[in-house]
C-alpha cells in the first residue's frame, strides 16, 4: 500500500491530514516538533505514524510509489519534489507553481509521476471555480468570441467580525507584509495594468453572497496573466479584464495607511528587520485567538457585454467560517489537497507537473466534495436578480 509522506503539521494542514486518515490512507506525518504533530491526530485511530522532520530520514523513508505532501515553506518545494523524482515518488503541495517546479515537467512525464501543486484555497478552489465558470459561458447562448470580457477573482481570508483594522492573522504577518511590497499585472481596460504598490490599486467590490450583497475593498496581487490561457481565454477574445486579487474588509485601505507608508520606505536588510518587528507586533495585537472564528470570502466573477448590453454575468462565491475549534482557511487550504492526495494515489491524475483540475467536470466534481462537507458556497446569476 502506497505511504503519503505530509511534511509539516502547520494550521493550515491539519484537517486534510485527518481526513487522509479518517479515509483509511497510510500516512507518515513528519513535523519539526513532534508534539505538534501527535497534536494534530490526537484520538484518531487508523494507519498513521508520527515521525521528527529532517530531509535524510525523510528521503530514506520515502519509496516508489509513495506521495509526499509538502506544506513546508515554499523553499523547500523544489527539494522535496526532486527527491520524490529521484525515489519514483509523487508530490502534492496548495503552493504556486515556480519556475523550479515547472522545470521537472519533462521528467515527471518520462517517469509517469505526478507533481500536483495549487491546489489549496487560493491558488486551489479559485481555480475550480473559474474552469466551472468558463465552461458554463462558452456553452451558453451569450457566448461570442467578440463579446467583451471581463473576469476577476477574489479571496479573503478575514476575521469573523471587523475589528478597528479590518483584518486578524491566522498565521505570521510576515507573509503579507512581504507581500504588500510586491508588484502585480493584471488587465484592465483592454491592456496590460501594473501596480508597484497594492494600495495604489484598491477598489470597493460588491460580493453577491449567499446571505446577501456585501461591500468589500479588493486589489490585484501576483502575475495574472498566465492564468488567461491557464483558464481557457482565447488570443481572439475581447478580454477587457482579467484580475485575479485579494479581497479585505470595507475601510482596510484606511486601517492600514499607516502601515503602507512605513513599507514604501523600507529598504535592504534593515528593512527586512523592521518588516520582521512589525509582523511581530502585528501577530502580538491581531492574532486570531485560540477558539476563535475565522472567516474566507471567494468571488470568481464573469460577465460579458455585447454591443453594450451585458449577456452574461455570473459569479461564483464562497463565504466560509470557522468553527472555533478548525479555521475555514486550514479546512479550505488541506482539504483540498487531500482530494489531490487520494486522485494521484488512484491513478487518476496524469504524469506531468499539475495545477488544480481544470477539467469542468473534475473540477465540479470537486466543488461539490466541499459543499456536500458542509461549504457555503454557489454560482450566483446576476442576471436574475
Amino acid at each position: 500500500m502506497a505511504q503519503v509522506h505530509w511534511l509539516g503539521a502547520g494550521l493550515s494542514a491539519v484537517p486534510g491530514i485527518r481526513r487522509l486518515i479518517e479515509q483509511g490512507r497510510k500516512v507518515t506525518l513528519w513535523n519539526r516538533t513532534i508534539a505538534k504533530a501527535e497534536a494534530a491526530v490526537a484520538g484518531l485511530e487508523g494507519d498513521f505514524d508520527v515521525r521528527g522532520f529532517d530531509l535524510n530520514s525523510f528521503e530514506e523513508a520515502l519509496q516508489e510509489g509513495d506521495v509526499a505532501v509538502s506544506m513546508l515553506p515554499g523553499d523547500f518545494h523544489p527539494i522535496i519534489a526532486k527527491i520524490c523524482l529521484s525515489k519514483n515518488a509523487n508530490f502534492v503541495s496548495s503552493s504556486y507553481i515556480s519556475p523550479e517546479m515547472r522545470d521537472f515537467d519533462k521528467v515527471a512525464k518520462e517517469k509517469g509521476l505526478t507533481l500536483v501543486n495549487e491546489v489549496g484555497l487560493d491558488p486551489g478552489i479559485d481555480h475550480l471555480m473559474a474552469h466551472v465558470l468558463m465552461d458554463d459561458y462558452k456553452k451558453s447562448a451569450a457566448f461570442d468570441k467578440g463579446n467583451a470580457v471581463y473576469f476577476r477573482s477574489y479571496c479573503g481570508g478575514l476575521s469573523d467580525v471587523p475589528n478597528d483594522f479590518k483584518y486578524k492573522f491566522s498565521w505570521s504577518p510576515l507573509g503579507v507584509l512581504k507581500a504588500l511590497r510586491s508588484p502585480s499585472r493584471s488587465l484592465r481596460d483592454g491592456g496590460e495594468y501594473n501596480v508597484a504598490r497594492p494600495w495604489d490599486a484598491v477598489e470597493q467590490f460588491h460580493a453577491p453572497l449567499p446571505k446577501g450583497s456585501e461591500p468589500f475593498e479588493v486589489y490585484p496581487n501576483r502575475d495574472s496573466y498566465p492564468y488567461l490561457e491557464e483558464y481557457g481565454f482565447k488570443s481572439d477574445w475581447n478580454v477587457q479584464q482579467f484580475v485575479r486579487g485579494t479581497l479585505r474588509y470595507d475601510g482596510w485601505a484606511s486601517a492600514w495607511d499607516h502601515l503602507f507608508r512605513e513599507i514604501e520606505t523600507l529598504e535592504g536588510e534593515a528593512g527586512d528587520k523592521r518588516l520582521e518587528d512589525i509582523s511581530a507586533e502585528l501577530w502580538d495585537k491581531y492574532a486570531v485567538a485560540d477558539g476563535e472564528a475565522d472567516r474566507v470570502v471567494l468571488c470568481v466573477d464573469l460577465r460579458a457585454e455585447k454591443d453594450g448590453e451585458t449577456v452574461y454575468d455570473k459569479t461564483y462565491v464562497m463565504d466560509a467560517y470557522g468553527d472555533g475549534k478548525v479555521t475555514a482557511m486550514a479546512r479550505l487550504v488541506s482539504t483540498p489537497v487531500s482530494y489531490a492526495v487520494e486522485e494521484v494515489l488512484d491513478g487518476k491524475m496524469e504524469p506531468g507537473v499539475h495545477a488544480a483540475p481544470a477539467e469542468p467536470a473534475k473540477a465540479a466534481a470537486w466543488l461539490k466534495k466541499l459543499a456536500d462537507a458542509g461549504e457555503v458556497m454557489e454560482l450566483v446569476d446576476n442576471l436574475s436578480k
